[in-house]
C-alpha cells in the first residue's frame, strides 16, 4: 500500500523552482502556439472568403468588360459599313465592265460603218464636198 498516492486539500507537493518555471513556460507556449495557429487559420479562411467574393464580383460585367463590349460593337458596325462599301464597289465595277464592253462593241460597230462608207466609194464624200 505504500505505492498509493493520497491527494487531498492538505497534500503538499515539493518541486524545484526550475521545473515549475519550465512547466509554466511549456503550458504558456502551448497556449500561445494554439492561439496563433487558430488566428492564422481564421485569417486565411477570411482571406479565402473575401477572394472568392471578389472573384464572383469580377466575373460579372465590370466597366472594363462593358468598355470592351462597346469597342467590339463599334468594330462590328465599322465592319458592316466597310462590307457595304465593298459591295457597292463590286457593283460599280460590274457596271464599269458592262459599259466597257458596250463601248468596245460601239467602237467596233463605228469602224464597220466607216469601212462600209469607204467601200461605197468616195463619191458620197465628194458629192458632199461639191454641193
Amino acid at each position: 500500500m505504500k505505492d498509493r498516492i493520497d491527494v487531498s486539500s492538505n497534500s503538499k507537493i515539493s518541486m524545484p523552482i526550475a521545473n515549475l518555471i519550465m512547466v509554466i513556460a511549456l503550458v504558456a507556449s502551448t497556449v500561445f502556439g494554439y492561439s496563433s495557429l487558430t488566428n492564422r487559420i481564421t485569417a486565411l479562411e477570411t482571406n479565402d472568403t473575401l477572394m472568392e467574393s471578389d472573384l464572383l464580383k469580377k466575373a460579372e460585367q465590370t466597366p472594363k468588360n462593358l468598355e470592351i463590349f462597346m469597342l467590339l460593337e463599334e468594330l462590328f458596325k465599322q465592319t458592316d459599313k466597310q462590307q457595304l462599301s465593298i459591295d457597292q464597289n463590286i457593283h460599280t465595277q460590274i457596271k464599269l465592265d458592262h459599259l466597257e464592253e458596250q463601248l468596245s462593241k460601239a467602237l467596233r460597230d463605228i469602224e464597220k460603218l466607216k469601212d462600209k462608207v469607204r467601200e461605197n466609194g468616195n463619191s458620197y464624200s465628194s458629192n458632199n464636198v461639191s454641193q
